[in-house]
């Protein structure tokens, strides 16, 4: 699929890492499944100082291209989140590639100056669709990365398919309207339970996934990123969207 353009987001071991593995433990195993960029949770992390130099030598060793997803906001009372130079520096002590981050509470304001200098850090950056009514509306999304258009601030848009059916929006609608900002892509399914969205494998859900894929870029990575069970999950979304595209 999109010459080796797959990552794997650690979400798929959500599990694994709540009993107590870290994830430079699993770098290995991913390298094994066939997989050359992963996706880092900070959220993940139990020491961050241990484990952080730790990760940046297995990538390294085993020639893994590092993604950092990390569950902030970059807009905090409409003022810049104090913590994303924080981030920016976790990212590049791991040689990451791109961090993502939520909008937050993004009231009109960017404070351009100031976003600029994390945009030149050397890591590209891009914001997310959550599963908030606050930044993950196709509203949302297309109002900041609108604004960030009229400048030449080099700020990138992560298409989540599963998250809109947590935000009661259509994903072929978003993926429409946004496609033009999209730099990087996390698929997964979603079948609604007892009236809940709930995240699942591809193809065990609701979801058009392979409609949707058609209408966004075909450069950019894709990420799988919903939990699972056991290694053969994960290979058979690798071999579904590689088959697929």
């Amino acid at each position: 699929m999109r010459d080796k353009k797959l990552v794997l987001n650690f979400l798929v071991y959500a599990d694994r890492v709540a009993n107590g593995a870290l994830q430079s433990d699993l770098l290995q195993e991913i390298s094994d499944l066939g997989f050359t960029q992963v996706e880092i949770r900070r959220e993940y992390f139990k020491d961050i100082k241990k484990e952080i130099p730790v990760i940046q030598s297995e990538a390294e060793r085993l020639d893994l291209k590092l993604f950092y997803s990390v569950p902030d906001e970059v807009y905090v009372n409409g003022e810049l989140n104090p913590k994303l130079q924080q981030y920016l520096i976790e990212a590049k002590q791991m040689n990451v590639q791109h961090i993502k981050w939520n909008i937050g509470d993004f009231n009109g304001e960017l404070h351009e100056k100031e976003l600029k200098t994390l945009v030149d850090s050397g890591v590209a950056i891009s914001i997310e669709n959550d599963q908030t009514q606050t930044s993950g509306t196709i509203s949302a999304i297309n109002t900041f990365m609108n604004a960030i258009k009229n400048t030449d601030l080099s700020i990138g848009y992560v298409y989540d398919l599963g998250n809109w059916r947590f935000v009661g929006e259509d994903e072929i609608k978003a993926a429409e309207l946004l496609k033009d900002y999209v730099r990087y892509i996390h698929v997964k399914d979603v079948e609604v339970e007892k009236g809940q969205p709930q995240a699942i494998g591809l193809d065990h859900g609701d979801i058009d996934w392979r409609k949707v894929l058609q209408i966004l870029p075909q450069d950019v990575p894709v990420a799988i990123e919903y939990p699972t069970t056991a290694n053969d999950e994960i290979l058979e979304a690798k071999e579904l969207l590689e088959s697929e595209f």
